[in-house]
């Protein structure tokens, strides 16, 4: 079984939308398609077969002042608009809806990873906690602690998978996989450190202190993801997509220039599929 995994990163994931266009340009199918925060809205679209609708919600949504802002903020308690992005653009009858009945006949296996705020568990949803029009997981999976408040599914309140499973690369691989093609949004050799997580898990300890321990223990389970994968790759099981530089990005840099390069990266990036997946089939 052939597995993807996008990581996410905010804004940075537009890497992993080209990763999937070229997948779509190219015939590339997989087996089994697990995503945290924006990573999941990549792959719902690769799944629906919409080439180019996470490059628009990335270039030309996300800088509309619906999308993410003070505005927002003020209005709602959270800096991003989890209900515009996948609930009024999203929705069948919005500006750019999510073909639904394609990912739901999809035969591809499709989790989408989340932290549990209250108890610190990892959430792995899958295409049976989505119907259409409601896809709560997406917003849970991409909400970022403190910029947004957390989303609450059947009364649960959840955060950014980034938070619980930052690269699911072990859960790929217990899920049945053999062979798992990894997207980073940051380059392969980049090291995460807690200086910056440990100054917001102080404010979030407050009110939620097991997603507050969840963020401490984020760069150690992001590094200990990459390692594995590395591994895996050495193995020849893995094949890690990433950028080589991120160009200053961070996780809600709003940059048309940085944005559309990083996409490109993501597409050329992705010419190492065909050859990966034929050496593995020939195996």
């Amino acid at each position: 079984m052939t597995g993807v995994v996008d990581v996410g990163g905010g804004l940075r994931g537009i890497f992993g939308a080209g990763v999937f266009d070229y997948c779509l340009d190219h015939g590339i199918r997989f087996d089994y398609c697990i995503g945290v925060s924006a990573g999941s809205a990549n792959i719902a679209s690769y799944l629906g077969g919409q080439k180019g609708r996470n490059y628009r919600f990335y270039m030309q949504y996300a800088f509309r002042r619906q999308y993410m802002g003070l505005r927002c903020l003020l209005r709602s308690g959270s800096y991003l608009n989890l209900d515009y992005i996948y609930g009024e653009l999203s929705n069948r009858g919005g500006e750019d809806p999510l073909d639904f009945e394609k990912v739901r006949k999809s035969k591809s296996v499709m989790k989408v990873v989340a932290l549990n705020a209250r108890t610190g568990e990892t959430v792995y949803f899958d295409k049976s906690d989505m119907a259409q029009d409601r896809y709560d997981i997406l917003k849970a999976s991409s909400c970022l602690p403190l910029a947004c408040r957390p989303y609450r599914i059947h009364g649960v309140p959840c955060y950014d998978g980034g938070l619980a499973d930052p690269v699911p690369v072990k859960k790929a691989f217990d899920d049945g996989c053999d062979r798992v093609v990894v997207i980073l949004t940051k380059p392969l050799n980049f090291i995460r450190v807690p200086e910056r997580d440990a100054r917001f898990a102080r404010l979030l300890r407050r009110r939620y202190p097991k997603a507050a321990g969840c963020l401490l223990l984020r760069f150690r389970r992001y590094n200990d993801g990459v390692a594995l994968a590395k591994k895996y790759a050495r193995q020849g099981r893995a094949l890690i997509v990433a950028p080589d530089d991120c160009g200053g990005m961070k996780t809600l840099t709003k940059d048309r220039g940085q944005l559309d390069r990083m996409y490109r990266k993501g597409y050329e990036g992705a010419a190492a599929l065909p050859d990966f997946l034929r050496v593995r089939k020939e195996a």
